[in-house]
């Protein structure tokens, strides 16, 4: 009598989806980290976004569902995300208002700067009690940008955000500064890059991480509002793309890419192109999830040792749309160079071919600000400008 021996049952791989045409620049590296994580443990679904790239051991520009939770997968910067304020001014001259920009390295201690009036979009209560580096933008491709709306693609769509092509709008980039880098740095000296041990414990601080880089926009765009005489506003899009939510009963982490379930999300150009506001309805088969900017296409490496033997300072610090790039540090200058990025009209495109996202408006840079720095307004006027700025 023959036994029947039934065969282990293994689950099935998890896919991978690429959301990018033959046209799009997508390095190998980015496409092999999509693999390797497809190949951990209880994933089931990696959505890899038009601007991917290679990131620490983690594709960025990507949506990742599990059924366990992988904080690795979402990195250090928990929270990051993109905001859009209005802003209303009397006349944006990209030289004069450059000049007025405050000094965003500097954080906002509620001792030493009890009266400054940024505090008044803050609630009592700060996330995580966590009141290191508040108010400041960080380093990398982080940016606070002063821009104007330009085409208005979708007037119905735009006239529902308050928006109409000639306004001026405050974009602010950034994330949760050294709180998120403290929460991944708890679990990965313990655990590496394994799962979360106790999912809960880690979504109760990752949510706060998500709050405090929230809070930490709405901070830098009340300074930058008042610094420019302006009075703060309202996000009108405030979408974070480095996080995890339960969704569907599984864990959805999303490296570098928006929500794209019926959101309006900003999708970031370079200080020297264009931006796009979008009006996201990403599916299922992209993990709900879009774009967040244009992606990288060299290293910080290659784009230094590039762009200084073709560029020189004063070249990257006022770009070919005519915009000011405020930036103290020359190797950032380099490193954030509009050159080491994708098209940022490709991006949108393949969004637009795939059906994730329809455009709304594009946003022309004025003033990008990456770090304090005088020296970088251009012009025969920055004596004035500096009596200007010391007056303001």
């Amino acid at each position: 009598m023959s036994q029947h021996h039934s065969s282990p049952q293994f689950p099935p791989p998890a896919t991978v989806s690429v959301f990018a045409s033959p046209a799009s620049w997508i390095e190998s590296d980015a496409l092999d980290q999509c693999r390797q994580v497809a190949a951990l443990d209880g994933m089931i679904h990696v959505a890899a976004m038009p601007d991917l790239h290679p990131g620490k051991g983690a594709p960025i520009g990507a949506a990742m569902t599990s059924t366990v939770l992988y904080p690795f997968l979402v990195g250090s910067d928990i929270g990051c995300g993109i905001a859009v304020f209005p802003i209303r001014l009397r006349r944006a001259v990209p030289e004069r208002l450059a000049a007025r920009f405050p000094d965003l390295d500097r954080a906002l201690d509620p001792e030493q700067n009890a009266d400054d009036r940024a505090w008044a979009v803050a609630p009592a209560e700060i996330p995580a009690g966590h009141l290191e580096g508040l108010g400041t933008v960080g380093r990398g491709n982080h940016f606070v940008e002063l821009a104007r709306v330009d085409t208005v693609v979708d007037s119905g769509h735009a006239s529902r955000l308050g928006l109409d092509s000639g306004d001026l709008v405050l974009i602010v980039h950034s994330g949760s500064r050294g709180l998120g880098e403290r929460i991944l740095r708890a679990h990965t000296g313990s655990h590496g890059a394994g799962p979360a041990p106790d999912p809960a414990a880690y979504l109760a601080m990752h949510d706060e991480a998500v709050r405090w880089g929230s809070l930490n926009r709405r901070l830098m765009a009340a300074r930058v509002a008042y610094a420019l005489g302006a009075e703060p506003t309202e996000p009108i899009v405030d979408e974070c793309h480095n996080l995890v939510e339960v969704r569907d009963g599984v864990y959805l982490h999303r490296k570098g890419a928006a929500p794209g379930d019926g959101r309006d999300v900003l999708i970031a150009g370079t200080r020297g192109t264009a931006s796009y506001l979008v009006a996201a309805h990403a599916g299922p088969d992209a993990n709900h999830s879009v774009a967040h900017g244009a992606g990288r296409k060299m290293s910080r490496a290659d784009a230094l040792r590039r762009g200084r033997a073709k560029h020189t300072v004063e070249e990257l610090r006022r770009t070919p749309v005519g915009s000011l790039v405020v930036c103290g540090d020359r190797q950032l200058l380099f490193e954030e160079a509009p050159t080491a990025y994708k098209r940022i009209e490709q991006v949108i495109a393949d969004l637009v071919d795939h059906d994730l996202a329809t455009p709304v408006a594009t946003t022309t840079p004025l003033v990008t600000y990456k770090t304090p720095d005088l020296g970088s307004i251009p012009g025969p006027d920055r004596r004035g400008q500096r009596r200007q700025r010391g007056r303001s």
